[in-house]
C-alpha cells in the first residue's frame, strides 16, 4: 500500500513541484523544450542499451548460460522507459539512472539479488545456498542434484 501511496500522489506532487519550479527559473517554453528533449534523448538511449542488452543475452544462450543479469537488465530498461516517456524532471532522473549500466548492476547486486533469494527461499523451503560448491579451477559456483541409482 505505501509504494502505491508513493507512485500515485507524491511523485505526481513532486513532478508538479519542479514544473513550477523550473518554469519559474527558466519560463514556460523552456521548460516545456526541456521535457521533450529529455524524452527523446532518453528513448534513443535506451534503444541502445536495449538492442546491447539483447545481443549479449543472446550471447550468453549461444554458450549455454542463463542470462539472468540480462534479463534483470531488460527488466530495468523497461521500467526506465516508462519512466522516460512520462513527462517530468524526477521521473527522468529515474529513468536516466536506470540507464547507467553500472547503476543496474549495483541495483541488482545490492537490493534486487536477495530480495529474489528471500522469494525463492520463502516459495521452496527446501532450497539452500548449501548445495552450491566453488570451482576452484575456474572460481564459479556449480549448483546441481544427484540421484543415487546404486541401490
Amino acid at each position: 500500500m505505501p509504494i502505491l501511496f508513493i507512485i500515485f500522489i507524491v511523485v505526481p506532487m513532486v513532478e508538479i513541484a519542479l514544473f513550477i519550479q523550473a518554469g519559474d527559473w527558466f519560463g514556460l517554453a523552456p521548460t516545456l523544450l526541456m521535457i521533450i528533449l529529455t524524452a527523446v534523448i532518453g528513448i534513443t538511449l535506451l534503444r541502445q542499451q536495449g538492442l546491447s542488452t539483447l545481443y549479449k543475452a543472446q550471447q550468453k544462450m549461444n554458450q549455454g548460460e542463463i542470462p539472468a543479469m540480462e534479463m534483470v537488465e531488460g527488466i530495468l530498461l523497461a521500467i526506465a522507459g516508462a519512466l522516460l516517456i512520462t513527462p517530468g524532471f524526477f521521473t527522468d532522473t529515474v529513468g536516466f539512472l536506470l540507464l547507467i549500466p553500472t547503476f543496474r548492476h549495483y541495483l541488482f547486486k545490492s537490493v534486487l539479488k536477495n530480495k529474489i533469494y528471500m522469494h525463492v527461499q520463502a516459495k521452496h523451503p527446501d532450497f539452500d545456498d548449501f548445495h552450491t560448491q566453488k570451482d576452484p579451477q575456474h572460481n564459479r559456483i556449480i549448483d546441481g542434484e544427484f540421484k543415487n541409482t546404486d541401490d
